[in-house]
């Protein structure tokens, strides 16, 4: 089964720049109500997946207390303490779901390493149970 069918592409969600500030990422992660959050180059390159546990490290290892202070901070700074697979447009079901038992989403990038979207545990899950569901019956 192609992976396409399962894509958020990069135009719907939200993602941010490597050379961005912790600040601006943390923001934008509690504006969105998100536990982790896809970083890319400004080639369009994955770079890395940052999740609360990665600020929330840095911040106590930087002793970064007051938000304002995360302004002066580049999110390339920061640690991936949990490695985020990125997996290959042409990846099979297997592999993505080999991923996403311990990753929310496993991002998606072309054969230039080139970050196109992600995929949802929650709609690998969702598919799964409807193959569930079928053969039940």
């Amino acid at each position: 089964m192609n992976i396409l069918k399962f894509l958020k592409p990069k135009a719907v969600i939200d993602y941010v720049y490597d050379d961005c500030t912790v600040r601006q990422a943390i923001e934008k992660m509690r504006h969105h109500g998100f536990t982790a959050i896809p970083v890319i180059n400004k080639d369009g390159e994955y770079v890395k997946t940052l999740a609360e546990g990665d600020f929330l490290y840095y911040m106590l290892d930087k002793s970064l207390f007051d938000i304002r202070e995360l302004e002066r901070h580049s999110i390339s700074d920061i640690p991936k303490r949990v490695r985020s697979t990125p997996v290959s447009v042409t990846a099979t079901l297997d592999e993505l779901v080999l991923l996403a038992m311990n990753q929310n989403f496993v991002p998606v990038i072309d054969d230039r390493k080139v970050f196109i979207g992600i995929v949802t545990r929650s709609d690998i899950l969702q598919y799964c149970h409807g193959i569930l569901k079928d053969t039940e019956q």
